[in-house]
């Protein structure tokens, strides 16, 4: 489940919005701390991963960064990887449609807070990994590696049929040299 979502400029580590949750506010204060910690250290180190997920306690933070722009969420240990970066990429896109151009020249933290709304609506189709839209994201997913192991497969066949041509052609080469060098003594002996 989506415990906590926050949004913020990479480079100076300035919050632009945030997932509020009423209800766990007190006790997801410690790993709101640590994600602003997360962030002044990305600001620091100049060019951090583009996604990835890191370990708090009973949680995973995740996140994913692209122009300048870090979304991250904090889910517990037991929720998909591939759903909270489906959860941070959908938005991403609706954060970029909706303030791309404005994110630059931002000055105040949390000057995108509306964008809260969004990230409630967003967090509830996300609430739930059994739900039917949830599965069928990750059956799609599935389905998608399940093809490109497939195309693999087939592809390791029809080099294998290539390699096995190739040796014939080696092998027959190789018989054929023999007859000519075998030839060409005999020739050479004529003369």
């Amino acid at each position: 489940m989506v415990r906590l979502t926050l949004i913020a400029r990479k480079h100076d580590g300035l919050p632009l919005s945030e997932g509020l949750d009423s209800d766990n506010h007190h006790d997801m204060e410690p790993y709101k701390q640590q994600a602003k910690q997360l962030f002044k250290k990305m600001a620091q180190s100049g060019t951090p991963a583009a996604r990835a997920s890191l370990e708090s306690g009973a949680f995973t933070f995740h996140y994913i960064i692209d122009n300048d722009v870090c979304f991250l969420t904090l889910v517990e240990k037991s929720y998909p990887k591939k759903l909270a970066y489906q959860y941070l990429e959908e938005l991403q896109r609706e954060f970029f449609s909706l303030y791309g151009r404005e994110i630059e020249h931002a000055k105040r933290p949390y000057a995108f807070i509306k964008f809260d709304t969004f990230i409630q609506k967003t967090k509830k189709l996300y609430i739930d990994t059994r739900t039917q839209r949830n599965m069928a994201k990750l059956t799609e997913d599935i389905s998608e590696v399940h093809s490109i192991m497939t195309k693999n497969i087939q592809d390791v066949l029809n080099h294998g049929e290539r390699l096995d041509r190739m040796t014939e052609m080696s092998s027959t080469l190789t018989a054929e040299s023999k007859k000519y060098a075998a030839v060409a003594k005999d020739l050479h002996r004529q003369v």
